[in-house]
């Protein structure tokens, strides 16, 4: 039987592999308000804190070992780590420490975490080429806008499908943020889009594994080498991003052109960034916010019968795990984040630890977490209630959970955050310091001064 080779698709959609490249390519220096460079700065600063915090985990030592099995030149710095490896080893390894934690930064429209992909990239070749760390914040917020523009282009229905969405658009931001630094013009800049947009790497179904930190990894090194094959000539279609059998067209069966071009220039989406004070999934975060202000309300574990929970249905899909038997499957069971909220107050990387997903009363309070959907929750929100033993009944709504554009982390919470992950790698006195460079990122001459205080002291 003949196949039907005919896919619907839109041939008149509008050039935005070229609108892109051009912006990148030839928007100013610093072209942007107060508080878009002052949300770069966080950004930076935050993404920094989690790769470094992560350095010494379990899959960052698999994938370094992977790396080194290359013989690379050492080029570029592993944050938090004292080896070296080629530039395209430390955009994947940054990438995937960055991420390890999930506890880096989130675009809330499209749960993109938009820092992992492009700043990896960016650090690792502006460490190689001895960029100035203005040139290096420059690049990330050009970055990142165009990674999120497209990923407002496809989602949610790109999502929906089972793509993870920071691996599958971070090729894109990570190769205009090279692009950027190696001052490439509109053309080779278009390549280097074009190129990176064959390359859209992760799968929804790797959640709570090792392998869901390596997309935004991945998609580093793509856009990196990317970048590097456009400077030295390689080729691409100019309509990559958006042609009928182009990357949008592909992926997604939403194409909302509009989004990749609106305000552009004068809107960036790193201004929409948030910061999680959870190590874990996004969606879970309202449901840890409630339980968190239950405890500070009172409630205490051993008098709980039951905690009713009302989310949205993307919350059980992505966070339904019951039953989960290490830190990483434990990121995405909102049962578990109930139960830490409540029993701790907190959920940091601390309550990932393998041995609390697994305590006796981690996992006693639990079962007791009893999950609906209900379709009139937004995902943003949560419905908890505790039910306890002797009947009382205890409510808490949370709209917007903390860390939200709502109710956003204040720098001081940021540092915190920074201090908790990275102090027991690097100690106090040099994170103290890798916090002082990364706020004053933009005033480096030579990003290296910053990469040389991400590394342990001897």
């Amino acid at each position: 039987m003949a196949r039907n080779t005919q896919v619907a698709a839109d041939p008149d959609a509008p050039p935005i592999t070229r609108t892109l490249a051009r912006f990148v390519a030839t928007h100013r220096s610093r072209g942007w308000s107060d508080a878009v460079e002052r949300e770069a700065q966080r950004t930076f600063l935050n993404w920094v804190g989690c790769a470094v915090g992560a350095a010494t985990h379990d899959a960052v030592r698999a994938a370094l070992a992977a790396v080194q099995m290359l013989q690379p030149a050492p080029q570029a710095s592993v944050l938090g780590r004292r080896e070296r490896v080629d530039m395209a080893g430390a955009a994947l390894l940054n990438g995937i420490s960055s991420h390890t934690f999930d506890f880096d930064d989130t675009h809330l429209k499209t749960i993109i975490h938009p820092a992992g992909p492009v700043a990896s990239a960016a650090l690792a070749l502006a460490e190689h080429l001895g960029s100035g760390g203005r040139a290096l914040l420059d690049a990330l917020v050009l970055g990142i806008d165009v990674s999120c523009r497209m990923g407002n282009v496809v989602y949610p229905e790109h999502y929906d499908r089972g793509w993870h969405i920071t691996g599958s658009t971070g090729m894109l931001g990570a190769a205009a943020a090279c692009a950027r630094l190696l001052a490439l013009d509109e053309q080779r800049t278009a390549m280097a889009l074009g190129i990176a947009a064959s390359q859209p790497v992760g799968l929804r179904e790797q959640f709570g594994t090792m392998t869901k930190p390596f997309h935004p990894g991945a998609a580093a090194r793509a856009g990196l080498l990317s970048a590097l094959l456009a400077k030295h000539g390689f080729t691409a279609s100019a309509r990559a991003l958006e042609a009928p059998r182009g990357f949008a067209q592909v992926v997604s069966g939403k194409t909302a052109w509009h989004e990749a071009t609106d305000e552009l220039g004068q809107r960036f989406e790193i201004s929409f960034n948030t910061y999680k004070p959870f190590a874990c999934g996004i969606v879970i975060h309202p449901s840890i916010d409630a339980c968190v202000q239950l405890r500070e309300r009172g409630v205490a574990p051993d008098d709980v019968e039951r905690i009713e929970l009302k989310v949205h249905p993307l919350v059980l899909e992505l966070t339904g795990k019951k039953e989960p038997v290490d830190g990483l499957q434990g990121k995405f069971s909102v049962y578990h984040g109930c139960a830490v909220g409540l029993i701790f107050g907190r959920a940091g990387e601390p309550e990932y630890d393998d041995a609390v997903v697994n305590r006796p009363d981690v996992v006693a309070l639990r079962r007791k977490v009893v999950a609906t959907v209900d379709d009139a929750i937004d995902e943003a929100s949560a419905d908890v209630t505790a039910v306890l033993r002797d009947g009382a009944r205890v409510h808490v709504f949370v709209e917007h959970a903390i860390g939200s554009l709502q109710r956003p982390m204040s720098d001081d919470a940021l540092q915190t955050k920074f201090s908790a992950q990275a102090e027991p790698v690097l100690g106090v006195a040099r994170c103290a310091e890798l916090i002082a460079a990364c706020r004053r990122v933009a005033m480096l001459a030579d990003v290296r001064a910053l990469t040389a205080l991400a590394l342990p002291a001897d």
